[in-house]
């Protein structure tokens, strides 16, 4: 019971980054480069208490991680600038989820029981039709017919999702499949790469204005998230962790629609409601894929 309510943790403090960040304001540099401060913040708090021996190899392969996490992210931003956090941030985890899965499939051989396969292939299955009802549209609404340059935002909104998909399976594949550091001695240097990368996002033309100040919040919540998921890895494994932490999903669809006013027509909500359902349960299945 202690680890699954660790593992509610990363799921509430995930999921809620976009919806709060949207709510704060700010462009998604601003969002990235304030969550980085809040991040690197919180990074340094934990260091202070555990103290952790950080080594050469720890802060190269650090930054460089906390390098392509602030790609990630601010891809994500983007996307839920174009697309609204309720559409954005189900796609980017299901992208992540796919590919990611299927790299440690055939890249690092991961699924070795024909088993895993079997719930694998069902499981990424789940998550294609996922992809395919939380983008569906209707084309009866009056929103689309009315807003002329709404459907460029979408198309560049899957521009900004492509790009968010590569730096952060390029940040995961670092520290799950080639380095392997624990996550409290790893997040102090992590959080400096990211706070860099974000800088350089912006070409160093650093403002501390108030949404960059009021985003730094954001980034304790990503904090909070990492550290529980850890907890919650260590009491009740890494499948009951990895599958409670995909359900931020439903916490950042429900922020959108009843915190950002993003509406949705009844077809829409439809929809939205099974590609959510087929995204939780291939997120399932692949957490039971990673207990095998």
């Amino acid at each position: 019971m202690q680890g699954i309510f660790y593992a509610l943790v990363p799921m509430i403090a995930w999921g809620s980054i976009g919806f709060i960040s949207n709510k704060i304001g700010g462009s998604p540099s601003q969002q990235t480069f304030g969550m980085t401060i809040g991040a690197l913040i919180f990074a340094f708090g934990v260091w202070l208490v555990v103290q952790p021996q950080l080594t050469l190899t720890l802060w190269f392969f650090g930054i460089l991680g906390g390098l392509l996490w602030a790609v990630g992210q601010s891809g994500q931003f983007h996307a839920m600038q174009y697309m609204g956090v309720s559409v954005a941030n189900p796609l980017s985890s299901g992208s992540q989820l796919v590919i990611g899965s299927l790299i440690g499939a055939f890249v690092f051989n991961e699924w070795t029981e024909p088993v895993q396969f079997v719930l694998g292939a069902i499981a990424l299955t789940l998550l294609l039709v996922g992809f395919y009802f939380s983008s569906k549209r209707d084309a009866e609404n009056p929103l689309m017919q009315q807003e002329q340059g709404q459907l460029s935002d979408f198309s560049k909104g899957f521009r900004a999702l492509a790009y968010s998909t590569v730096g952060y399976l390029s940040y995961t594949v670092l520290f799950n499949n080639i380095m392997a550091f624990p996550v409290l001695s790893v997040i102090f240097p992590m959080a400096v790469g990211m706070l860099v990368g974000a800088l350089a996002l912006m070409k160093f033309q650093v403002k501390l204005t108030p949404a960059v100040l009021k985003n730094s919040l954001v980034g304790i919540l990503w904090g909070l998230g990492n550290i529980f998921m850890l907890f919650a890895a260590a009491k009740a494994g890494l499948a009951i962790a990895f599958s409670f932490s995909q359900l931020g999903i439903v916490i950042s669809i429900a922020g959108g629609i009843l915190f950002l006013g993003e509406t949705k027509t009844q077809k829409e909500l439809h929809w939205l409601l099974i590609g959510l359902f087929c995204f939780i349960s291939g997120a399932v299945l692949l957490g039971i894929v990673k207990s095998y």
